[in-house]
């Protein structure tokens, strides 16, 4: 049993509880099987209910920005040391490299560590592994929700969602969702969001 906020009755085209069920739903099509959590006794604690997670996805997406930020690296410091005789400019290459190769190495443990939780009156988003962020956004305070992609998000077929409230502190960006996941999420969201703000 999950903790699914009750929609308001729409036409038939709305989203309904079970397009956001866990397993065949919209939500988890295409995405990791498991949030990945540390193993400190002392980590943040799940709670109850279901977690959809990241599309699979997500990781070629940056995978693929990533190698091409190193690759224009490594060639602004090819033309600094071959043409320009900078010497020096393997330096803050090489720390490149290192700190990049890094970043590859661990993204796709750090995109099964993300996860989102509809529950009754609020969307929970976690990440991190080491630095663990937990965010409540109560559906009432919700002012904007914001679905971008960029070209190599198009190609992929992923998008990110953006919450944004009164508060700036409580804003939350949902990154790496498939694109009909993503559109689910916003409808959804409005529709619970105005349905809290207006009482009903």
């Amino acid at each position: 049993m999950t903790n699914t906020p009750d929609l308001p009755n729409q036409d038939s085209a709305s989203p309904t509880t079970t397009d956001l069920e866990p397993g065949g739903g919209v939500l988890d099509a295409g995405t990791y099987d498991r949030l990945l959590e540390p193993r400190s006794a002392n980590r943040l604690p799940l709670g109850d209910g279901t977690w959809h997670l990241l599309s699979r996805n997500y990781v070629w997406v940056r995978l693929i920005s990533t190698l091409a930020v190193l690759a224009l690296v490594l060639a602004a410091a090819v033309v600094g040391a071959v043409l320009l005789r900078l010497g020096w400019v393997w330096i803050p290459a090489g720390v490149v490299t290192v700190v990049t190769v890094w970043t590859l190495v661990i993204l796709p443990r750090q995109a099964r560590a993300y996860g989102y939780q509809l529950r009754e009156d609020d969307l929970v988003f976690r990440r991190g592994i080491l630095w663990q962020r937990m965010v409540a956004v109560p559906y009432g305070r919700m002012q904007l929700v914001d679905i971008t992609h960029g070209p190599l998000d198009r190609v992929f077929g992923i998008a990110q969602l953006k919450l944004v409230t009164a508060a700036a502190t409580t804003g939350v960006v949902i990154p790496g969702l498939t694109q009909p996941a993503a559109e689910l999420l916003r409808d959804t969201l409005i529709a619970v969001a105005e349905t809290r703000r207006t009482g009903l």
